[in-house]
Formats: C-alpha cells, structure tokens, sequence
C-alpha cells in the first residue's frame, strides 16, 4: 500500500506526528548537552570540591589524620572530581599537606586568605578566569581550627570538560541523523499498519452506504478501539439488514392489509350494486360485510398511527397514581359478551387495593391488547388469566392462555411490526399486526421490565411490571 499524500488522512498524520515527536526529542537532547552540560559539570565539581574540604575538616583532628586525609583525597580524584584539583592544608603558615611549596596557584590562594579575614564566615570561595586561554578555576579556602590557624585551599580547574562536550556533540549529530532515518521508516511503517484496517474498513462502510447489508467488517485487529468499531459496525450491519427485511415485509404485510379490506369493499359494493340492491335480506348482508371490513380497515390505520405517534415521541404519557382493578374492571366488559356468546372466559385474579404510577388510559390499551391477542390464540378451553401481583416495589401484571404456544427461536420477534410466526400461531385476518408492537411501546415510555414466555402446546405468558404506589387517599 502506498502513502496516501492527502494531508488529512490518518495515515499521513500519524506518520508527520511520530516524525516530529522524534525530532524534538533529538533536538531537546542536543539542547541538554550544549547548553546544560558544561554548567551542571561545573556545579558538580563545585559541589564536590566543597565535601571533600568538610569531609577534611571532619577527619582533621583524628588519629592518623594524615592518613585519612590522603584517602579521602585519593578517593576524589578517583571519581568525578578528577585528579586535575590541589589540595593544601596549612597550619601557622606552614604547608602541613602535601609539603610542596612550589604551586602555581600560590599568588590567588594569597588573594583568597584576603579575602577570608574579611569574611564574617569560617569559608570563601572564588572563580578565576584566565585571560589569555579564558578557561575558569575554581578557588576554595576553609578554616580547619581557628585556634592554630589551621586552613584548606582547593583548586579545581573547571575547563576539561569542554572537550568531552565537543566529543558528545559530533556524537550527538550521528545520533540525530541515526534517529531520525530509523524513525522516518518506523513511522511509515506504523502510519499504515494503524491505518490500514480503518481503510479497510471505510471502504466496506461505503458498500454499506450504497445499501448493501449484511456485510461483515473485519474483526481480528490487534489494536482495541478498531475491533471495538468493526464489531459495532457489524451489528448496525446486521440490524440494517434485519431492518430491510422488516420494511420489505412491512410493505408486504401492509400492502396486503390494506388491499384485502378494500377489495372485499369494492366487491361488495360492486353486489348490492348489480345483484342484491332490491334484495333487502341479500343487501343487509352484503352491508354488513362493508361495515365489517370499513371496521377492520379503520383499526388498522387507527393502530398505525398510534403506534408511529408512541415511536416519534409525540404521544406524552399522562403519568399519575390510579387504583390497577378499576382500570382493568372497566375493560372487561367486552370480553363478558364473548363468554356469554362463544364461551370464553377470562379469569382476573387482581386485589383491589392496587395502585400504580403511570398514564391509565395506556396502560388499559396494554391489557385490552394483550387480553385480546390471548383469546385469539387461546386453547381448546378458551380461558385466559389476567394474574397481578404486587411484589415490593413493583406490581407485577400477566396474561396466560393455554394455546399453542410459540417455538423459542420465534419468541423474542413477537414484539415486532406484522410478524408471523410459524406453524399455528400465525396472525388472524381480523388483526392490525400491531398490536404487540404497540404494547411495547407504552412499556419502554413507562420504564416497564416486560417479556414472554412459552413452551409448545402448553400455552403463552406475557408479562410486564409497573412501579407500585400508594392509595392517594391516604395522605
């Protein structure tokens, strides 16, 4: 794959961010050693010169002074100090340590004791610059005892690190030209490792686009966000293509719908107009036909809109606190006048001191859904049971018919628009189709668990719960 030159793409930025992110380290670190090196050298040296003169002065006065004096100098020269300082230890004017009288620092260890009668303190110390090389050398003087005029001078010369400083900066520049080659092929070959996958994966996404579904994006990157992306995309994938299923079968189911009740309709009409218009007997009936498949054809688009008004949230819900067995009481009525005319029967087993919190007028639509889909599909003993309980905080609602029952790959799409089920369970031509949807619905603006449960030839349970609440009455 080669570099994409577009200036926004991921590929291209990844790969300037990583090479500017190399090349202001390398430049930060040339920084540090041209401009920090030789000061933090130099206050080193500075600071290490000062312990070895406490650390004389610590030792001074001990047995086998000497002795421990060399070591201690000995000891500083093998570490960062360097062997280039002079040590000289002076008691009554006398040169006590190393005995040697002929230092080339004599004449400003002269100009230091000056200064250190003046001093209100037992140290002093100086830089002195050369004037012909400008090199610096640094001057230490400490009083040992005061009573015997004992004192240390030190000097340490400052300049060698200079040439260690040039020797790391061409160093340095073989580093930085290293550096930046490794980190120009290290960032072009990231910059299309990381992209490659999302490339991949927009180009699949425009084939989603275009209204291809059901494609699958690749899910195997090594890197956690792109899989977490790519399994997403899959699902919306999915759903999309589940989605287009449904809107095709919406339009089939509706289509049918529709046309069914309008062509009984025109035919009918089409009869009393050719065939029964003097017929009174034969005109009623075929009005009554009318009548019934206006009806049905009303519920439908009734139920249409319901249900599009519920999902587009234009439908608020009236919430508020209402006693559970009035509600449902007050639509039974209907369901009596089928057990007396076709032997049904609903059997409601409610206490009567139940409140709940939500709008009353849907949640009798949910039961009066609910109660009606159950009788349609309700066994060879035509009973249903309308069974609540209260349990905590909630109140828990459920409506049982012994028919039979729906196989368990289909029972989670029985909340969907115009589904059909397999086998018996199949939708009547009475029916809207919509019913389950619209009870979902109501039960997702009401926060409302909801759910089904079956077993072939047994019968079908659905349930929900609503939030419990107590008798305003009371208060």
């Amino acid at each position: 794959m080669k570099l994409s030159l577009d200036f926004k793409s991921i590929k291209f930025r990844l790969w300037v961010h990583f090479l500017l992110f190399t090349t202001l380290i390398m430049l930060f670190i040339w920084f540090l050693q041209v401009f920090f090196v030789n000061n933090y050298y130099k206050d080193m040296k500075i600071k290490q010169t000062k312990d070895v003169a406490l650390s004389i002065k610590d030792n001074y006065n001990s047995s086998q002074a000497r002795h421990k004096i060399s070591n201690i100098v000995e000891e500083a020269k093998s570490q960062s100090v360097g062997d280039d300082f002079y040590v000289r230890i002076v008691s009554n004017n006398q040169e006590i340590y190393p005995n040697d009288n002929n230092s080339a620092y004599n004449k400003d260890i002269n100009d230091l004791d000056k200064r250190l009668k003046k001093s209100k303190v037992d140290y002093v110390d100086a830089k002195y610059k050369d004037t012909n090389t400008g090199l610096s050398t640094y001057y230490y003087e400490l009083i040992l005892d005061a009573k015997k005029n004992d004192k240390i001078y030190i000097v340490a010369p400052l300049y060698p690190v200079a040439s260690t400083i040039h020797i790391l900066q061409r160093q340095l520049i073989y580093i930085i030209v290293i550096s930046l080659i490794l980190a120009f092929i290290l960032s072009f070959y990231l910059s299309l490792r990381i992209s490659r996958p999302i490339t991949i994966t927009t180009e699949i996404t425009k084939k989603l686009s275009e209204g291809e579904y059901g494609i699958s994006f690749p899910t195997n990157s090594e890197y956690t966000e792109i899989t977490s992306l790519t399994d997403n995309l899959n699902k919306m994938s999915n759903e999309l293509e589940r989605s287009d299923m449904m809107k095709k079968n919406i339009m089939a189911n509706v289509s049918h719908d529709l046309r069914t009740p309008l062509t009984m309709i025109k035919s009918y009409a089409e009869m009393i107009r050719d065939l029964s218009g003097d017929n009174p007997v034969k005109r009623t009936e075929h009005l009554d036909v009318i009548i019934e498949e206006s009806d049905r054809l009303n519920t439908l688009v009734n139920d249409m809109l319901a249900l599009t008004a519920i999902q587009s949230g234009k439908t608020t819900m009236n919430m508020e606190v209402f006693n559970l067995y009035d509600s449902i009481d007050s639509i039974l009525t209907p369901y009596k006048i089928l057990e007396v005319n076709k032997g049904f029967h609903v059997s409601f087993n409610c206490n009567r001191d139940i409140y709940v919190e939500g709008d009353e007028n849907k949640i009798k639509q949910v039961f009066s859904n609910l109660l009606s889909n159950a009788i349609k599909y309700c066994g060879e003993d035509k009973k249903v049971f309308l069974n609540i309980r209260k349990w905590g905080k909630k109140v828990h609602c459920e409506v049982i018919d012994h028919g039979a029952g729906i196989k368990p790959e289909e029972l989670e799409h029985i909340w969907e628009r115009y589904y059909k089920t397999s086998s018996e369970h199949v939708r009547p031509t009475t029916g809207s189709g919509l019913g389950l949807s619209i009870v979902q619905e109501i039960l997702i603006q009401h926060n409302a668990k909801y759910g089904a449960e079956s077993k072939l030839g047994k019968g079908t349970t659905v349930w929900f719960e609503l939030k419990a609440a107590s008798n305003p009455k009371n208060y």
